[in-house]
C-alpha cells in the first residue's frame, strides 16, 4: 500500500480553497494521495457527505468522482501531517479587529498554528506550502516556527497562492492562466518548487507555472486583487459621473474595454465590490505601504476602498430618492444577496450595506 501513491498531500483547511483546490488534484492525479483535514467535524461530515459546505458549479462531480478513491476528509490531523509529503496552509487570514494594525492588517494567527502543529507532529522532513493569502514575508515566519523542532527535521516554505473566482473556481483550477510558486532560491528551496510544479504539471502546461522567489510571490496575490478591485472602483466612479452628464456608463465600458491594453473584463459598473477577498487584501497592502513609510502608495490604494464604501452609499441614497425621500412604511425585496452570481458567499456583500443604510 505505501508504493500505491507517488506523492501524499495533506492540505489544512477545508473551506473555500482548500476544498476546491485539493479535490481539483485529486482528479488529475490519480497517484497524489489528497487528504484534507480540519478542526470542524461539521465541516468534514459536509465534505463527506452529498450535500456539500460550499456551493461552486462542478464541485460536487468532481469530489464524487475521487473521495475514498485518492481523496479524503478528516479530523485527524496529527495522522495526515505525519504521513504526509507536502502541507498546504489554506486557513482563513482576516482582517485583525484588535492589537497593531487593526482594520487593515491580516491576521496570521491560524497559518502561525498550523506551522507549530505541523513541527510538532512531525516525523520526517516535509514541504510547506501557504496557500492562504498572507501579508509579504509571512514565510520567514512559519520558517521561523518550524526550525525550532527538536527532531531536527528540514523544512521547505513555499508559496503557492490561489488566483480563484467563486463561481469559476473548478473552471479556474482545470486550466489556470498562471500557477505561481515561491521558494527560497537556494538548492533545496528549488527542489522543493520543482516536486510542487511536478503535480501540477499532470494536467498545466509548464509554461503556465511560473517560479519566482518567496516574496515576489506572496505579493503577487495581494497586487492582483488589488489591481481588479481598482478596476471595478474606476468604472464605477466614472458611473457616477454618467449620472450626471447623461452618458450611459455602459456605453462607456463597451468602448473603452475595445482598446487591448484595456481589456473588457471587470468594466462593468455596480453597487460595489464584495466577497472576502478584494477588501482585505487591499487594506493589506495600505498596511504594507504604511510599514515601510510609503504613504503616498498607502492613501493611493486606500482610496479604491473609499471609492467602493462611497458607491455603495450613493446606491442607498439614490435608492431613497426614488421613494420621495423615506423608506418608512415601505415593502422593499433584495433579489440576490450573495457578492456574485454562482456563489453562496455573502461575505462582505454589497447588499448587506445597502439594507442596513434602508433600515436606518
Amino acid at each position: 500500500m505505501s508504493d500505491e501513491f507517488d506523492v501524499k498531500i495533506c492540505c489544512m483547511g477545508a473551506g473555500y480553497v482548500g476544498g476546491p483546490t485539493m479535490a481539483v488534484i485529486a482528479k488529475q492525479c490519480p497517484k497524489v494521495r489528497v487528504c484534507v483535514v480540519d478542526l470542524s467535524q461539521k465541516q468534514i461530515d459536509a465534505w463527506n457527505s452529498d450535500n456539500l459546505p460550499i456551493y461552486e458549479p462542478g464541485l460536487p462531480e468532481v469530489v464524487k468522482e475521487c473521495a475514498g478513491r485518492n481523496l479524503f476528509f478528516s479530523t485527524d490531523i496529527d495522522a495526515e501531517i505525519e504521513k504526509a509529503d507536502i502541507i498546504f496552509i489554506s486557513v482563513n487570514t482576516p482582517t485583525k479587529t484588535q492589537g497593531i494594525g487593526a482594520g487593515r492588517a491580516a491576521n496570521i494567527k491560524n497559518c502561525e498554528l498550523c506551522a507549530r502543529k505541523i513541527a510538532q507532529v512531525s516525523t520526517s522532513d516535509k514541504i510547506v506550502v501557504e496557500k492562504s493569502t498572507v501579508p509579504v514575508r509571512t514565510a520567514e515566519a512559519v520558517s521561523r516556527v518550524l526550525k525550532v523542532n527538536e527532531k531536527g527535521l528540514k523544512f521547505q516554505v513555499l508559496s503557492n497562492p490561489e488566483f480563484l473566482a467563486e463561481g469559476t473556481a473548478i473552471d479556474d483550477l482545470m486550466a489556470p492562466d498562471r500557477v505561481l510558486i515561491g521558494g527560497q532560491q537556494t538548492p533545496e528551496g528549488l527542489a522543493a518548487a520543482e516536486k510542487l510544479a511536478s503535480v501540477y504539471a499532470n494536467w498545466v502546461p509548464r509554461e503556465n507555472i511560473l517560479t519566482t522567489n518567496l516574496w515576489s510571490s506572496e505579493l503577487s496575490k495581494l497586487v492582483a486583487n488589488a489591481f481588479l478591485a481598482q478596476r471595478v472602483s474606476s468604472i464605477n466612479s466614472i458611473s457616477a459621473l454618467c449620472e450626471a452628464t447623461g452618458a450611459d456608463v455602459s456605453e462607456i465600458s463597451r468602448a473603452v474595454g475595445k482598446d487591448d491594453r484595456i481589456g473588457k473584463r471587470f468594466l462593468q459598473a455596480s453597487v460595489g465590490f464584495g466577497g472576502s477577498c478584494f477588501q482585505k487584501d487591499i487594506l493589506n497592502l495600505v498596511y504594507l505601504c504604511e510599514t515601510y513609510g510609503l504613504d503616498e502608495c498607502a492613501t493611493y490604494w486606500n482610496q479604491v476602498i473609499l471609492m467602493n464604501n462611497y458607491q455603495k452609499k450613493r446606491f442607498s441614497e439614490k435608492m431613497v430618492a426614488k421613494m420621495f425621500n423615506t423608506a418608512t412604511g415601505k415593502k422593499i425585496a433584495i433579489l440576490g444577496y450573495a457578492f456574485k452570481k454562482d456563489t453562496g458567499d455573502v461575505r462582505e456583500t454589497p447588499s448587506m450595506f445597502v439594507v442596513r443604510d434602508l433600515l436606518q
